[in-house]
């Protein structure tokens, strides 16, 4: 049986009409996009458009069937904007409808094309998601994107229609109104900003809000807050300007927050500040009386600080309050010092209270600038750091401008050491003496202050007029801390001084009593001081000439006797003018223990032999310079307690004068206290001599910083040197170029330094 070889062949295909397969299949889609602009969307059938459109895109149609059903939007779009837009806002331009209800009735349509169409292509999205997954291939933007380029081309920025002219001008519009005061549909704002928001601009690649409306926005805000701004300063005191101000930047924050995008917020907030605030710095502050002077003066903390806070949304803004607040600083500061310089000159003081009292008042009333601006501070600039900074120059400046400064404050010291502190607290004491030390801080001339607190300190300890030790102690203690121990260690010395001459006198009681004199005890009570002569700030070498009482003399000479066996190689130097007693006195009614100083003692008991003396006659039986005699006289004649009767009237003593002792005086009180009178200020003359006094010490000074620098650095250019001297002393003074340069020639014509022979502008050091 045979078999023949058989062949197979391949089915042969039936042609298919490619394009009758794209048409029936994208007709279908199509059908159904109507019907979803319709929207009738539920009665169709997903499936079958999904499978269809899935169908289509695996046959290689898909790039076709984008730009069909693309072309299919776009002519819903137009016929949308013509039907339903356009006509919208011919409406709303009409003379029958009110502006805000009619632009709000537009918006709202634009709202509902807006919302249908994004519905619309959600679901156009679902049918073509097979499509919508493979676009990248085709270098094509996804549908939905494809849907919002379609809506901003044919809608918003149509060619044929100006509804993109439309759309801003009512948005601007409603936004106007509400700025008038009118309430306005914030929705229809909101929502028409979201849709901007959503579509991009193809050319800057930012949003279609930005790029149509935030631009005119920001444009038509600047011009209205500059008409505002003219309209609030011609209208409005300088506190209501500024609350005008507040409520615009919380509207316009409420409305970015509410109806406009968060990146507008900025942009608008710099435009109000810019118009509002930064524009009218200098005419805010310098509004007559209510501007910034007026608010200082009245301590108007409130308005202060709206006006920090205001002025700190601006670059410029707290630089200008700043330099107002010190120009008024400085010139409240310059008027305090003017009349007090002027009370000065023009006043004839009682020597015992005037000058003193116009000093401390001068300090009160510095204290009392310095509290009303620290207020300032923490109440109304949110002790802004900078802030205190410019106060504390001005401070400083105006208060180194009156060449009596650290007089003052020393003398200021000195009056609350004595009894201004009594029945205060420990707290209350404290306070009182930081808010000296604050005011010591501005002194530039530091040395200058601790040669008068020396003397008034001396003053204090030599006539036991200090009310409180601890106070003192503290006070020294603060100086301390501020300046140093070399700045104290002097001011320590003159305590340490009266610790030991009260121990010393405890001894010189035991020695009197049991080992006495060879002429004998001193009939009253000896209480000596002996003081150090470099730690006391007057001239202990040589002791003023007065003819003591033979009982003072016989005291003197115990005390010596008594000392010099203690103590081998040491020389006491008496200082009448220094000392005080105590006498008792018998009047015609009464009898009195006056404490006086040691020359009014003198004098006194010139009386006990002697019904009347004449000036001369008591500088005679005395030898007491003329000055402290006249002071001591005044104290005794022409003070409060007159124990003396003198010749003429009026407190000058003249050369003619007779004195005699007031038989008739009286008073309420058994124990009564003279103090010596003297001018508390010093005098021009006084004052010359205290600051050549200074600058002798500070030429020592420079003299020893530069050794000290050179020393250490062997070789150092000149102005190297002058600023590093000068860096070194200003915690005591501010030495002048000058003034350093001549202490350099005297080191050098003392072979202390050599100018380098390769640079004659340097120093060499020789040791």
């Amino acid at each position: 049986m045979s078999f023949k070889k058989g062949k197979i062949r391949p089915v042969k295909r039936i042609p298919i009409d490619n394009t009758q397969e794209y048409e029936e299949g994208f007709d279908v889609i199509s059908g159904a996009i109507t019907v979803i602009f319709q929207q009738q969307a539920r009665e169709l059938s997903y499936e079958l458009l999904y499978r269809t459109a899935y169908k289509l895109t695996i046959r290689q149609f898909g790039e076709r069937l984008y730009h069909d059903v693309e072309r299919e939007i776009a002519q819903y779009l137009e016929s949308t904007a013509e039907k339903t837009i356009v006509p919208a806002f011919i409406n709303s331009s009409s003379e029958s409808s009110s502006t805000a209800d009619a632009g709000s009735a537009f918006l709202k349509t634009v709202k509902k094309v807006w919302d249908d169409f994004t519905t619309a292509i959600n679901l156009i999205l679902q049918v073509l998601y097979y499509l919508n997954d493979r676009l990248p291939k085709y270098n094509l933007p996804s549908v939905y994107d494809m849907g919002l380029g379609l809506f901003r081309d044919k809608v918003i920025r149509s060619e044929k229609y100006p509804i993109q002219k439309q759309l801003i001008s009512a948005m601007l519009t409603q936004i106007q109104l509400e700025r008038n005061g009118d309430v306005i549909d914030h929705s229809s704002i909101q929502a028409a900003v979201a849709m901007l928001v959503e579509l991009n601009d193809p050319v800057t690649n930012n949003t279609v809000y930005a790029v149509d409306f935030e631009a005119e926005y920001l444009e038509t805000s600047t011009s209205f807050y500059q008409i505002e701004s003219q309209k609030l300063v011609s209208s409005y005191d300088a506190p209501e300007f500024m609350r005008k101000v507040e409520k615009r930047l919380e509207e316009e924050y409420e409305r970015t927050v509410h109806c406009l995008s968060m990146s507008t917020e900025v942009k608008i907030r710099t435009i109000v500040e810019t118009q509002l605030i930064a524009n009218n710095l200098k005419t805010l502050m310098e509004m007559k009386n209510s501007g910034l002077e007026s608010m200082l003066t009245a301590d108007k903390y409130g308005d202060l600080s709206r006006m920090y806070s205001l002025f700190a949304r601006v670059p410029a803004g707290l630089n200008e309050m700043k330099a107002f607040i010190s120009d008024y600083i400085l010139s409240l500061g310059a008027q305090v010092n003017q009349q007090i310089n002027s009370d000065l000159k023009s006043k004839s003081p009682t020597l015992e209270k005037g000058s003193g009292n116009i000093a401390i008042r001068w300090v009160l009333e510095v204290l009392a600038l310095q509290d009303k601006f620290d207020k300032i501070l923490d109440f109304a600039a949110a002790k802004d750091k900078s802030f205190q900074t410019a106060f504390n120059e001005a401070f400083e400046k105006f208060i180194n401008e009156n060449q009596k400064s650290a007089e003052f404050i020393s003398l200021f010291i000195d009056e609350n050491l004595k009894k201004g502190l009594k029945g205060k607290s420990d707290d209350e004491i404290d306070d009182v003496l930081d808010k000296t030390i604050m005011l010591f801080r501005f002194l530039q001339d530091k040395d200058v202050f601790e040669r008068y607190y020396k003397q008034h300190l001396a003053k204090r300890l030599l006539f036991n007029r200090s009310v409180s030790d601890d106070a003192e102690r503290s006070m020294l203690s603060k100086l301390k801390r501020e300046c140093g121990y070399q700045f104290t260690n002097k001011l320590e010395g003159m305590f340490t001084d009266m610790r030991l001459s009260s121990e010393m006198n405890g001894y010189f009681k035991d020695y009197l009593e049991k080992s006495p004199p060879a002429d004998g005890v001193p009939p009253f009570d000896v209480s000596v001081t002996v003081l150090t002569s470099t730690f006391w700030p007057m001239n202990l070498s040589a002791s003023p000439k007065c003819i003591m009482p033979p009982t003072v003399t016989q005291a003197c000479k115990a005390f010596e006797s008594f000392y010099f066996d203690r103590h081998n190689g040491r020389r006491l130097t008496w200082q009448p003018q220094m000392g005080s007693g105590d006498v008792r006195a018998h009047f015609r009614k009464s009898k009195h223990l006056f404490n006086v100083s040691t020359y009014a003692m003198v004098v006194l008991l010139l009386f006990n032999t002697e019904n009347t003396l004449s000036w001369e006659d008591i500088k005679k039986m005395t030898q007491i310079a003329d000055q402290d005699l006249k002071r001591t006289l005044q104290s005794l004649a022409c003070a409060k307690y007159k124990v003396l009767v003198k010749s003429t009237k009026g407190r000058d003593i003249l050369p003619d004068d007779q004195f005699s002792f007031n038989n008739d005086f009286t008073s309420n009180m058994a124990r009564i206290k003279i103090q010596a009178l003297a001018s508390k200020v010093e005098t021009d003359s006084e004052r010359k001599n205290t600051q050549d006094k200074v600058d002798e010490e500070r030429k020592h000074q420079i003299e020893a910083s530069v050794v000290r620098i050179m020393k250490d650095r062997k070789k150092m250019e000149h102005n190297l040197l002058i600023a590093e001297v000068t860096k070194q002393l200003s915690s005591r003074f501010m030495p002048s170029p000058v003034m350093i340069k001549k202490r350099i020639e005297a080191l050098i014509d003392r072979e202390y330094l050599e100018r380098s022979a390769e640079d004659r502008r340097a120093y060499r050091y020789l040791a």
